[in-house]
């Protein structure tokens, strides 16, 4: 039984007690990707057996660093770039708390990449989510670092020269142990997705591939979001055991979307144990959270 038909009837939406209702309605665009983003995460903790007073979200600056003020858990709007070593500082303080960091594609691809890569390579444990919309949608669509080559934004008027990441690829590159990228039109295979990874100990990467129809669809002449949700109908292709090498995203192209990496390795915390556990033997005390306070 999920958490929700626990609640008392009466209540305005059936995720209320893991949102906050007196900031609802959200300031997201009509057509924004990140509102069906957040409701499906939230759908997701819902039907876990995550402990709701020891689960955290934690965001950067940008549209989709609204997210951690709508959510009713312990939440940090943090500053530019830096939602992954604000969330490894409070995972370090407290081992016991469930770290989710959602965020967006210039908050934790640009500024955050630095973080982003090593805090994979460590496997803190910790999901991140990634909303990409392919620009600064906050700040007026400028290019950013996961724009497609030829996609025109307002400081790219004659199209982006500029080669992007390949998200899936750098993340599993970079060690992390959940590896996935869906849209705001699956949200089946999103909530599932979801389900999966907050069950999984060590870093866990999610890109959704998202809409930002007043900046990147209208400048590059695209129509509005009902459009690009069915393009993503109609040019995603699922396939689980794709080469993440091959998963780089081209401009209205065919987009490859899935599961690509799910394996196992020691977290940060477990490794750090088990090194000092070699060196030290019976007089080590595992760590608890108090050495580094």
């Amino acid at each position: 039984m999920t958490r929700k038909r626990k609640i008392a009837s009466g209540q305005d939406h059936p995720l209320s007690y893991l949102l906050r209702m007196d900031r609802i309605p959200h300031i997201w665009c009509q057509g924004c990707g990140i509102g069906t983003s957040v409701n499906t995460l939230l759908r997701a903790l819902d039907e876990s057996d995550l402990d709701m007073k020891k689960t955290a979200v934690v965001s950067g600056i940008g549209c989709t660093g609204r997210a951690a003020g709508y959510i009713r858990l312990d939440s940090f709007h943090t500053t530019h770039g830096r939602a992954i070593p604000f969330a490894a500082g409070m995972k370090l303080a407290n081992p016991d708390l469930d770290l989710i960091v959602f965020s967006g594609d210039g908050d934790l691809i640009a500024i955050g990449g630095n973080h982003l890569i090593h805090a994979a390579r460590r496997n803190l444990d910790m999901l991140v989510v990634c909303v990409n919309n392919f620009n600064y949608g906050m700040t007026g669509g400028q290019l950013g670092p996961t724009t497609p080559l030829t996609a025109k934004l307002t400081t790219a008027p004659y199209g982006s020269w500029d080669e992007p990441f390949n998200l899936p690829h750098l993340l599993k590159s970079s060690g992390a142990v959940f590896v996935a990228r869906w849209t705001p039109y699956h949200v089946r295979q999103l909530k599932k997705c979801f389900s999966t990874a907050l069950k999984k100990k060590g870093f866990r990467f999610v890109e959704i591939v998202s809409i930002c129809p007043v900046f990147y669809e209208r400048r590059n002449r695209l129509g509005d979001a009902l459009t690009r949700m069915r393009f993503f109908k109609e040019h995603c292709k699922i396939n689980h055991n794709a080469d993440t090498e091959k998963t780089g995203i081209k401009f209205q192209k065919n987009i490859v979307l899935g599961n690509f990496v799910d394996r196992e390795r020691p977290t940060f915390l477990e490794a750090y144990d088990n090194q000092m556990r070699a060196a030290l033997g019976d007089d080590y005390v595992p760590y608890q959270g108090k050495q580094w306070a």
